[in-house]
């Protein structure tokens, strides 16, 4: 080749260069060292993406006293905070408005409006009041049940939502793939996602937030046949890690030692807030958010292409944070939020439930177990729902 033919390809592989290279995460990192040198125990930190957790907006008011008149004396049909104050719950109404309804949000929707009939406050006509009192439970839950993950810091509606009607980060379930086709026959793989950091690993990792599917890691053995984990399980369990790693801003050390990623002994004792904080996912979706699917409305972007809520996965508190914003705790001014009422106690039993068939989860072992379980007595109105959702989606726009 002469040098004149060599030039445009010199050039052409330079244009490639940045291409090529942008999966080195390029620019200035900040490191900490964990362990001693040469094993990698380092925690590193890309600045060029590293993102500002922010500053919570302010109680609406201080609150002076938590004596005084109860809210259920005035509002008999409080289900959830009728224990305390009239003027702590007056806040933590102001509170909520702030951390949940959208500012641009219609007129006939702001502030209280939002989830309240304001000729019949008690109504619960509108079913984001009845979203609302599921969320009030699951975030008392999570303060009170979850502390190996949430410790004292907690969390509150903002933690989530940061003034949206719909936090920014969830989740649901997706139609199943093309299995008819070669390039359909995927099983999750080899369909690069942001969730798992653009490789070709299985791209389902949510599956893991809803459940209980068993995270697994390669076998100890050389036979095959002593073990149930595979090579795919290892892939799918890192994908998730993958996803973890993203959604909290951090590599693979934060919690693992390289000593043994396996080894519990010498796990930092992050690992164990992770082990805890997955299972704490689970029950927020599983108890407080799927239940909710009959009570969505179709086409108000409350649900997924399945039918199915919009769930919660480590992202949507974290978003690139270690400690969601910053480790700022919000609970000393709604104390409310990390205490249990009444209803705890009082919980009727738990509905029968039917498997409905609005998705499915795809592991390893190939498409097993429906992931909607919701009341029976539902069950046609969530096929219509998931009818009609369909529907919308095959019809042209204009």
């Amino acid at each position: 080749m002469n040098r004149q033919a060599r030039r445009p390809v010199a050039i052409a592989i330079l244009l490639a260069l940045p291409l090529l290279l942008a999966g080195c995460e390029l620019g200035p990192k900040e490191t900490t060292q964990y362990g001693p040198r040469g094993t990698g125990m380092e925690q590193v930190v890309n600045l060029n993406i590293k993102q500002d957790p922010g500053i919570p907006p302010p109680s609406a008011y201080q609150l002076e006293t938590r004596e005084g008149q109860r809210a259920r004396e005035i509002y008999p049909e409080l289900k959830v905070l009728g224990d305390i104050s009239v003027e702590e719950f007056g806040l933590l109404m102001a509170n909520i408005t702030t951390w949940v309804v959208p500012a641009d949000a219609p007129a006939a929707e702001q502030g209280c409006n939002y989830c309240h009939n304001p000729d019949n406050m008690a109504s619960y006509e509108k079913y984001t009041k009845t979203v609302a009192l599921s969320m009030l439970k699951m975030t008392q839950n999570i303060n009170l049940n979850w502390q190996q993950h949430v410790k004292q810091t907690g969390v509150t509606c903002y933690t989530c939502h940061r003034g949206k009607a719909i936090p920014e980060y969830s989740w649901s379930f997706e139609p199943d793939e093309d299995q008819t086709t070669i390039l359909g026959n995927k099983q999750g793989q080899n369909t690069p996602v942001q969730a798992v950091g653009w490789s070709s690993l299985p791209n389902d990792p949510n599956s893991y937030f809803l459940g209980d599917r068993e995270i697994k890691v390669a076998g100890r053995t050389l036979h095959p046949g002593a073990t149930t984990n595979g090579i795919k399980d290892a892939e799918h369990t890192f994908g998730l890690m993958m996803q973890i790693s993203g959604a909290l801003g951090v590599n693979c050390t934060f919690c693992h030692n390289t000593q043994g990623f396996q080894n519990w002994d010498v796990s930092r004792t992050q690992k164990m807030s992770a082990w805890h904080g997955v299972r704490m996912v689970r029950e927020a979706n599983a108890d407080y958010i799927q239940p909710l699917m009959a009570t969505f409305p179709v086409n108000m972007g409350r649900l997924g292409p399945m039918g199915d809520p919009l769930k919660v996965n480590c992202q949507t508190c974290h978003q690139a944070q270690s400690k969601p914003l910053g480790g700022v705790s919000m609970l000393a001014d709604n104390p409310a939020l990390a205490e249990l009422g009444a209803w705890a106690t009082v919980a009727p039993a738990q509905t029968p439930s039917a498997v409905i068939a609005g998705g499915t989860v795809r592991t390893t072992d190939g498409v097993v177990g429906a992931v909607a379980v919701v009341p029976a007595a539902t069950a046609a109105l969530l096929a219509d729902k998931v009818q009609a959702i369909r529907a919308a989606a095959a019809t042209p726009a204009g």
